[in-house]
């Protein structure tokens, strides 16, 4: 396992192609190594099935260019903030080493979105005590902490603490997320609807995305929370 610049995690398949796959695939494209842990398998969503969802995932990191996918199979919905959750994400943290890692929402309409905002900031930490014994294919890992980790916006608006200009990227951006065919709207579905499966959802996708923009400006752009401030040693670089 080579170690990755950037890791997301994620409380449920799709979670991080609706929210920042534009920036992934802007870093990707940048010589960037990046990868996706999706926590569960959305087995509770209406639409689709586990086993479908898998197979939409592999499609959609193949259309990114994800070097790493993985799933944990935590229980969709009922994931707790305990030792045995905090450990398998403190694994692949360490197995993979990023520098950055992203986040779900910290507070959003899907109540495990915002734990898995906890969850995983939590780990993170945890994963850079030694003390901590975990290991992979019967490897002890070494301790490992993320420089940074950022958090995405999901359905409900959070003012950005920065955005990521995505303009360039945005049409694969909404390749990745048609992936998932089972979660979003077709004239043939008998499945029920839901809130992302109506016909206008993705133009509300293009809508966060240009209102991102509009405050850097640029036509599309991602936003993302941190609770520590970003350093940087250059201003010009937060033109």
């Amino acid at each position: 396992m080579q170690k990755l610049d950037i890791l997301a995690f994620a409380a449920h398949p799709d979670d991080v192609e609706l929210s920042c796959s534009g920036t992934l695939i802007r870093h990707i494209q940048a010589g960037k190594r990046v990868g996706i842990v999706d926590l569960t398998q959305g087995e509770l969503g209406s639409r689709g099935s586990a086993e479908l969802r898998k197979e939409e995932a592999a499609k959609a990191s193949a259309i990114m260019g994800i070097h790493y996918r993985a799933n944990l199979g935590m229980r969709d919905g009922f994931f707790t903030l305990d030792e045995a959750h905090q450990l398998a994400i403190i694994a692949q943290v360490r197995l993979t080493r990023p520098d950055v890692v992203l986040a779900n929402a910290i507070d959003d309409r899907h109540i495990d979105h915002g734990r898995a905002a906890k969850l995983v900031a939590d780990a993170c930490f945890l994963a850079g005590l030694r003390q901590i014994k975990t290991s992979w294919e019967g490897i002890t890992q070494e301790a490992w902490r993320p420089k940074a980790i950022y958090h995405y916006i999901q359905d409900r608006y959070i003012k950005p603490d920065f955005v990521v200009d995505i303009t360039e990227y945005f049409e694969k951006k909404l390749n990745s997320i048609r992936a998932f065919g089972s979660q979003f709207y077709s004239a043939d579905s008998h499945e029920p609807e839901t809130p992302i499966s109506r016909p206008d959802f993705l133009e509300f996708i293009e809508a966060r995305a240009r209102e991102m923009g509009r405050q850097v400006p640029v036509t599309y752009a991602e936003g993302f929370t941190t609770h520590r401030a970003p350093g940087v040693t250059d201003l010009l670089s937060l033109l």
